[in-house]
């Protein structure tokens, strides 16, 4: 069977999806995963064969229209919440004619498109193929599937569509007591275990041995490493690191171990800001995450969702609509702190996690989400349903390959 995975714009989106491609490929299917080219050496360093679907990072989408011209991000947190969908579009539009043509001598039997990928349903409606959309994370999708559906107009009306076509199978990561109040539409929906996938290096000791202070993990995603300042925004990188700098004296001052996660090329001004009390640098997050006690993050979906299988409390501080639903909705259960802007200090970070150690509770409702995710399909579980669908592709022909 061939399978085409469809990520996004960021190394998340092929983290998120890496489980299932590899228990794909390790039963023996022919698997390639389709992103940005600036994503080729994420994939390939899943072990995964990448097909490059464009040259331009998904920043040029967010901050330009498909003329080029200057866009402008709305204010709004329902409007943001379209636009999360808009941008996303502008990217599958891009992607379309570079996947049209691969697939044309390569057409696979069936397509895993992750949230917000939405080349694949446009792709699998041309090709008349079965597809699969298979969650990221934890975020409620439904409002940024409008925004695409208004970018995609065009798109769609060629095809004979006036809306995005449903999944033929909705593998959905959230564990059922997280699950948004709105599901995305599929003909048929099954639970998928969160499996960590993230890139690795060599094992330390530090990373899983446990010393008699409390151990805070503090991260602000991959994109710190970036430079991306677009018509007067701030340097997210600068604003990052300075986040970083700041609420890491402060977890040092609690008397904690500190690691910060983050890529290389961003480790060596902290690692001298905040000396050699804290572990600094890129480290592999599915294995650290396990010997912590409570992880600080920007509200990404994938680190939210490996903290949540490592039983591991967290403290979010969201950067967007999207990720405040989300994290509230961890919060509410009793696993998580949610900072909101304006709130999100040093000195309310360090409030945050003196009371968050001092709590059991939020241990223990981690433990009982992990507990939860646990018990959910594994990816080669899974694989036999999305099997299924390759068996009679929407043609009547039978394209199943050795």
């Amino acid at each position: 069977m061939r399978i085409l995975f469809i990520a996004g714009g960021s190394a998340a989106t092929v983290f998120a999806l890496a489980p299932l491609a590899t228990a794909a490929r390790n039963a023996g299917h022919e698997v390639f995963m389709a992103a940005n080219d600036d994503m080729a050496p994420v994939i390939t360093g899943m072990g995964l064969s990448a097909v490059r679907a464009g040259a331009e990072p998904l920043s040029r989408f967010v901050y330009a229209d498909r003329a080029g011209r200057p866009a402008t991000i709305p204010s709004g947190p329902a409007e943001q919440a379209s636009y999360l969908g808009v941008f996303h579009a502008r990217m599958a539009a891009a992607w379309l004619p570079v996947l049209a043509e691969m697939t044309a001598d390569w057409r696979p039997d069936v397509l895993v498109a992750g949230t917000l990928a939405y080349a694949g349903p446009l792709l699998a409606a041309r090709l008349g193929i079965p597809w699969v959309r298979h969650t990221w994370d934890a975020i409620e999708a439904w409002e940024a599937d409008v925004g695409a559906e208004r970018e995609l107009t065009a798109e769609l009306a060629e095809l004979g569509l006036g809306v995005l076509p449903p999944a033929d199978l909705l593998l959905e990561v959230c564990p059922p007591s997280l699950l948004p109040p709105k599901s995305l539409p599929a003909e048929r929906t099954v639970p998928l275990r969160w499996v960590p996938a993230n890139g690795q290096c060599a094992i330390e000791p530090w990373m899983y041995q446990r010393g008699v202070r409390p151990r805070i993990c503090l991260t602000a995603g991959s994109r710190v490493a970036r430079r991306e300042q677009h018509d007067g925004e701030r340097d997210y990188r600068q604003v990052s690191l300075e986040f970083l700098h700041s609420a890491g004296a402060k977890i040092l001052a609690l008397d904690a171990e500190l690691l910060v996660a983050v890529p290389e090329q961003a480790a060596v001004g902290l690692r001298e800001a905040l000396g050699s009390r804290a572990h600094v640098g890129w480290m592999p997050l599915d294995i650290v995450a396990r010997h912590c006690d409570l992880i600080l993050h920007n509200g990404g979906g994938v680190t939210s969702m490996t903290a949540l299988s490592a039983g591991l409390p967290q403290i979010v501080l969201p950067q967007g609509p999207v990720q405040v639903s989300a994290a509230c909705r961890v919060a509410a259960y009793g696993a998580a702190s949610v900072l909101l802007p304006g709130d999100d200090g040093p000195e309310s970070v360090a409030d945050a996690c003196q009371t968050m150690l001092s709590t059991p509770s939020y241990a223990e409702r981690a433990g009982a989400i992990a507990a939860e995710i646990a018990s959910l399909p594994a990816p080669a579980e899974v694989l036999e349903a999305v099997a299924d669908l390759a068996a009679v592709p929407a043609s009547g022909e039978t394209h199943v390959h050795a």
